[in-house]
């Protein structure tokens, strides 16, 4: 602990509102919380002012003595998080700042000391965002289903007048790093990883924090890309997923003749890789993979997967001798399901990788860690684009987006087209149709008229020729009402 303070005296003064109208900031909090978490461009709609009303509304709702704050690097953070912390002392609730983090650090925090825990992050965001991913005690998901909607109205009362608390809440300055790198080593066999080179692009997000801590006790020749913490992202976008933003990452890999390329988000909960070859890996690879590791060390145990995830995924489950569960996706889905069935592995084809000793939580270091005691067990001269081969069985489409401007009437037209012909349709998350050699999702997005379209066949060109046939019947549709 390296400070300590106290909220001011007499804190319970009334909020009337960033620009004086009330109405104005339940408008701008309705627009900034999301189905998971909280979003938005700052200060133009999250400003200190509202992120005070949402720290107090937090601490009331979480009903607790004391709460764990964390925040990435982007530089409205710093007021961000301070003003949630003032509002949280307000209330009388304590404050453990542990400063500059990345999100599974922050889930780490939140499960070890079990308390209800806010990181300040926008993710993969450009700079302009800022927003807040806010979890229960023990890690557990916070969202919409689960009392996200009701913290944004307790929040929205606060910011139109409602009189804070009394004070007395105290702010602690502590740091979790080496904690954090101890628990997630401890997912491994560290003796059994070999001399291997690795390059990790950071994207100037809190990976270059948190790798370095971790990877760092391995016998590895680590490369940081862009490790300097830096949240207007000089040099690309913080979003793996796009495949331009993984171009620094293959040039360097293949330039220093590197065994495998690690690509972190803006918060470092998701990890893509690369091959030493520079190719990609999918998250539904990585899930296969990390499952199959996972399984060798807890047999018969079960597997969530998400829909969109490759059906490769249950496929490799299964044989691993694991029980395979499919689940919708996103975190709270995900983590609720472990909950309820006891999973010790999930994995998102968006990059996600949650663990049961992790509190159920996603954490892209501890995949990475997975990967790489694979690839050392596979032998003094395994290739990792060798290794991968067995667990790619199907080619995919990659996620398309289509504007429409009636999601819901669209999917109803496609599943008239397509699901009398089909061998299965489900509506677990949307619409899942599997014609035999080829199958679909299509799923509404949570926040913008769009249909998000995955498909994955048994070949390249049954691939390429039935996506463009589905996102031509999209366009058709695109304009019905």
């Amino acid at each position: 602990v390296s400070k300590m303070t106290s909220a001011p005296t007499g804190s319970g003064e009334v909020n009337g509102g960033g620009d004086g109208d009330g109405g104005s900031d339940r408008r701008k909090l309705q627009a900034i919380f999301k189905a998971y978490d909280i979003r938005g461009l700052c200060p133009q709609q999250i400003d200190p002012i509202l992120a005070k009303a949402i720290g107090a509304a937090f601490a009331r709702f979480c009903g607790v003595e004391t709460i764990v704050v964390a925040r990435d690097m982007r530089p409205t953070g710093v007021a961000l998080a301070a003003a949630f912390a003032d509002g949280a002392m307000g209330e009388g609730v304590n404050v453990i700042d542990i400063g500059l983090a990345s999100t599974d650090l922050l889930y780490f925090a939140s499960g070890t000391l079990n308390m209800p825990g806010a990181m300040f992050t926008a993710s993969h965001n450009p700079a302009e965002y800022n927003g807040i991913k806010m979890c229960l005690a023990g890690a557990a998901p916070l969202a919409e289903d689960t009392g996200l909607r009701d913290l944004r109205d307790l929040a929205a009362e606060f910011a139109e007048g409602k009189p804070y608390g009394n004070g007395g809440g105290v702010r602690e300055e502590r740091s979790m790093l080496a904690a954090f790198a101890t628990h997630a080593l401890s997912f491994i066999d560290v003796d059994k990883i070999r001399p291997l080179k690795v390059v990790a692009d950071t994207a100037n997000g809190m990976g270059g924090l948190v790798a370095p801590a971790i990877l760092g006790h391995l016998p590895l020749e680590l490369d940081i890309l862009f490790g300097e913490l830096d949240g207007t992202f000089p040099n690309h976008p913080a979003d793996p997923i796009q495949p331009e933003n993984l171009r620094d990452l293959q040039a360097r890999v293949m330039l220093r003749r590197a065994d495998v390329g690690l690509a972190f988000d803006g918060d470092a909960d998701r990890v893509f890789l690369v091959d030493e070859k520079g190719q990609p890996m999918s998250g539904s690879l990585t899930t296969s993979m990390v499952a199959a590791a996972v399984l060798a060390k807890n047999p018969g145990a079960k597997v969530l997967y998400n829909l969109i995830c490759s059906k490769a995924v249950p496929a490799v489950i299964t044989e691993c001798g694991g029980e395979p569960i499919r689940a919708r996706v996103g975190h709270s889905f995900i983590k609720a399901q472990m909950a309820a069935t006891g999973a010790v592995f999930g994995g998102e084809h968006s990059g996600h990788y949650y663990f049961k000793d992790n509190w159920r939580a996603d954490s892209g270091i501890i995949a990475s860690l997975f990967v790489l005691q694979l690839l050392s067990e596979a032998g003094p001269d395994a290739k990792l684009s060798e290794l991968r081969k067995p667990f790619e069985r199907f080619v995919a489409s990659g996620e398309i987006n289509t504007k429409v401007a009636a999601p819901f009437v669209v999917i109803e037209r496609v599943e008239s087209a397509y699901g009398a012909k089909a061998k299965s349709v489900d509506h677990l998350d949307g619409l899942t149709i599997d014609m035999g050699t080829w199958w679909f999702n299509l799923r509404a997005s949570n926040t913008e008229p769009y249909l998000r379209l995955n498909l994955e066949a048994s070949t390249s060109d049954e691939c390429s020729t039935r996506t463009a046939e589905v996102v031509t019947m999209l366009a058709g549709l695109a304009k019905l009402k």
